[in-house]
């Protein structure tokens, strides 16, 4: 039983790893994941790592090519457009649901996560681009607790892995989008504590819009 447990955390652990590695571009697009390199740089067998690879690929993060082993997803103009359409809907109804629902401690949540994150946005405006990681993951858990009064667990999750493909996306293609993005944020948070749910989903559509035309604007997905 103790094998049992260890080598399921072993799994997991890579798995997070890995998977990690792939939403903050440390393996970038296409890259092809050769299980011999893969199996040092995350101590673990090679059986594990193709439990662990097709785990990714059934979340579309990685590609499976048969015989010819695995590649990190690529990434294209569609896919992004498809993925930040997509986030939209589900945070736009999750949001709704947490402003008729959302009581004292959810505030307190949202007020927090907002504190940490325009802490971090500051940091970013100064040119420090070493705390991007730390950025995006107080830019994850600001939209979380935005809509975690929703009622919903599995809406949540379901939530949580299309942000983390917009992630990715934001980490590879995309760069801070300075006092605009930052002011959404602070918009978002005003108008949910006063539950103005039309200026909230209209500030969050022009804030994914945003950072899909920011990604375009750089051409990085050409």
């Amino acid at each position: 039983m103790l094998q049992e447990i260890t080598n399921e955390t072993i799994a997991e652990s890579g798995y997070r790893r890995i998977r990690a590695d792939i939403i903050f571009g440390r393996l970038a697009p296409g890259q092809k994941l050769k299980l011999e390199s893969l199996k040092e740089s995350y101590e673990t067998s090679i059986s594990t790592l193709r439990e662990i690879l097709n785990r990714l690929s059934s979340e579309g993060l990685v590609v499976a090519e048969g015989q010819r082993g695995f590649e990190v997803s690529p990434m294209s103009v569609a896919d992004l457009k498809e993925i930040a359409a997509l986030r939209l809907l589900l945070e736009t109804h999750a949001l709704e649901q947490s402003f008729a629902y959302g009581e004292v401690e959810w505030e307190a949540r949202l007020v927090s996560a907002h504190y940490k994150l325009a802490r971090m946005e500051k940091v970013m405006a100064s040119g420090d681009a070493t705390k991007a990681e730390d950025w995006k993951r107080y830019d994850w858990e600001f939209h979380q607790a935005l809509i975690s009064a929703c009622g919903s667990k599995l809406l949540m999750e379901t939530h949580s892995a299309v942000f983390d493909k917009y992630l990715r996306y934001q980490m590879v293609a995309l760069s801070y989008r300075g006092d605009v993005a930052a002011n959404e944020h602070q918009q978002l948070l005003d108008a949910a504590l006063k539950r103005d749910g039309d200026t909230a989903k209209r500030v969050l559509a022009l804030h994914i819009q945003g950072g899909v035309e920011h990604a375009l604007a750089k051409g990085s997905l050409s």
